[in-house]
């Protein structure tokens, strides 16, 4: 890839022209670490400054990349219809979607300190409520895109293809911060059964994609070098399906009727566990194939933001199973997950910060290497 000579300027409109919409992963990614050092349990805390002060960056990064991001679309349409049309680039749509809930969802964890409850409450109902709306929508679109337009093989299958199909599960695990603000009595249920429903949709089609990435990955072999990264895409939708029962349960007492709510208890821990097992079984596998990949080569890409956000989602689902089980064990899993998370964001932004000053990231994408056999 050739780096350009001369730092970033915005004001120019071509170095928008391939400002694609996963961007929003370094928002995502940088969000989650502030809410992820809040539901860090026991004496396990981060300080709360620092989680703001992250979470406040993530913040002027969503409003940095929204304005952007219509720029582009106002300049560079044909561009813009473009990623749309690329089987490669229209799921990190739903990228979009999980940036404004994650950030919404921050500033009533990380950020409530910082804007005061009310403000907090008010900023997240909007992104909730935005990013839910988006969310379901790329859950659609873009696997009706893939149908009808894409004409994809099943040896192009990615973890990138799971991105949409996750979205509708962040705002299960993030709506449930948002039942206690609302009247008691039916809204209060119907956004926590909504919350149940928005699980249930995301899981199943995620099951459905996530089958078709197993076999892509045993029988065509290892992903090209660049999109190695993503293969920890596979752990958001595992540890934020974890997160999202765990809270669901806590915010159902005096919500749903019993035995409803203790039965979601029950489930939370069922449910969680077991997943949370493969998500580590997982987390194994996807680090042996990056440590390969980078082996042969593999360099800073923006796909190394796949190493953020998903880990995130295993630190709070760590974090809820700590809490309903008891069990110090995952209140340790999720310090050390937060350790990672931590140093893979890091290594992130450093890289991001040194592409955007060269020139390089806002290049025209070239053709990934592949890994070696």
């Amino acid at each position: 890839m050739v780096i350009a000579a001369q730092p970033l300027s915005l004001r120019r409109p071509d170095r928008l022209r391939h400002l694609g919409p996963n961007w929003y992963a370094s928002v995502m990614g940088t969000a989650v670490v502030g809410s992820a050092g809040v539901a860090l349990p026991g004496p396990a805390h981060v300080p709360r400054g620092i989680l703001a002060a992250v979470w406040a960056l993530s913040l002027l990064m969503l409003v940095a990349l929204l304005a952007a991001r219509a720029l582009h679309w106002s300049r560079h349409r044909d561009q813009a219809r473009a990623h749309l049309l690329d089987a490669a680039m229209a799921p990190f749509y739903g990228c979009l979607a999980m940036a404004l809930l994650a950030v919404g969802g921050g500033a009533l964890t990380a950020g409530r300190g910082l804007l005061g409850t009310r403000t907090a409450v008010a900023l997240d109902t909007v992104l909730f409520t935005t990013g839910t709306a988006i969310g379901l929508g790329a859950a659609v679109a873009v696997p009706y895109l893939m149908a009808v337009r894409h004409r994809v093989q099943p040896a192009q299958a990615t973890p990138v293809w799971l991105l949409p199909l996750v979205a509708p599960m962040v705002s299960a695990a993030l709506g449930p911060l948002l039942v206690p603000h609302l009247p008691p009595g039916q809204p209060r249920e119907s956004l926590l059964l909504a919350c149940f429903a928005m699980f249930g949709l995301s899981l199943f089609a995620t099951l459905l994609m996530l089958s078709l990435v197993f076999a892509r990955l045993i029988t065509s072999g290892p992903l090209p070098l660049a999109l190695t990264p993503t293969l920890f895409l596979v752990l958001g939708p595992l540890g934020q399906s974890t997160t999202a029962v765990g809270l669901i349960a806590q915010a159902a007492p005096g919500v749903v009727p019993a035995p409803y709510d203790r039965g979601l208890a029950v489930f939370a821990v069922l449910y969680g566990i077991p997943v949370m097992g493969f998500a580590l079984l997982w987390l194994g596998l996807a680090t042996a194939h990056v440590v390969r990949a980078r082996r042969q080569g593999m360099g800073f890409a923006l796909t190394w933001w796949a190493f953020t956000f998903p880990v995130g989602t295993c630190v709070t689902g760590a974090a809820t199973l700590a809490r309903h089980t008891g069990l110090a064990m995952y209140g340790a899993l999720s310090v050390g997950l937060y350790a990672l998370l931590v140093a893979a964001w890091l290594a992130a932004v450093r890289g991001t910060v040194r592409g955007l000053l060269s020139g390089e990231l806002l290049e025209a994408p070239r053709p990934a290497p592949v890994a070696l056999p």
